[in-house]
């Protein structure tokens, strides 16, 4: 059963615009991450959600998709986001968020797709313009980017070839190269 969930969550980058994510979901989704470990049990976090089209809107411009795919600038209207959770480290609180943001956003994920949606956390975002957009005081850290919705992509994780570890698109399938069990651990 965890092994199904963790297999279906996969970095999804294009999204069904028919399915919107309910506040109420991504309330879920941040309560279960409230839930999740933390160093020290600091509990640092603090996120912002976002399920409305005018917030989304000054979201993604922010966000940079999918390194490896050079000649994609990322999902094109009519296959984004319906909605967003900003990962914060509140420094009032902590000046460090050891790997809480990490824990949290997969928290977030595991929980979406249990709910039969998705998403990718984006750590390459335009901290000073998201922070300007949404007016988010300078006491937090803008740390993670979880951008949600229903999937509208095909993922296929398969073997890595020749040590090339880059997800590539083709056929409009996202493949995804993965490490065998044999390479990871070491004796």
């Amino acid at each position: 059963m965890l092994r199904d969930l963790i297999e279906r969550c996969r970095s999804y980058r294009r999204f069904d615009p028919g399915r919107k994510v309910s506040k109420e979901e991504l309330e879920r989704m941040v309560d279960n991450a409230r839930l999740s470990a933390s160093g020290a049990n600091r509990q640092p976090l603090k996120f912002i959600l976002s399920n409305e089209k005018e917030k989304n809107q000054l979201i993604f411009p922010t966000l940079s998709w999918a390194g490896y795919l050079s000649d994609w600038e990322g999902p094109e209207t009519g296959e984004r986001p319906t909605g967003y959770v900003v990962i914060l480290g509140d420094r009032k609180i902590s000046d460090n968020f050891f790997v809480d943001h990490g824990i949290a956003a997969w928290s977030i994920l595991l929980t979406s797709v249990e709910m039969g949606l998705g998403g990718c956390m984006i750590a390459s975002v335009d901290r000073d313009e998201l922070r300007n957009l949404l007016n988010i005081d300078h006491r937090y850290d803008i740390l993670l980017v979880v951008a949600l919705g229903k999937p509208a992509e095909d993922i296929v994780v398969e073997a890595v070839s020749n040590g090339d570890i880059r997800y590539y698109r083709e056929n409009d399938i996202h493949h995804v190269p993965k490490r065998s069990l044999n390479d990871l651990i070491v004796d």
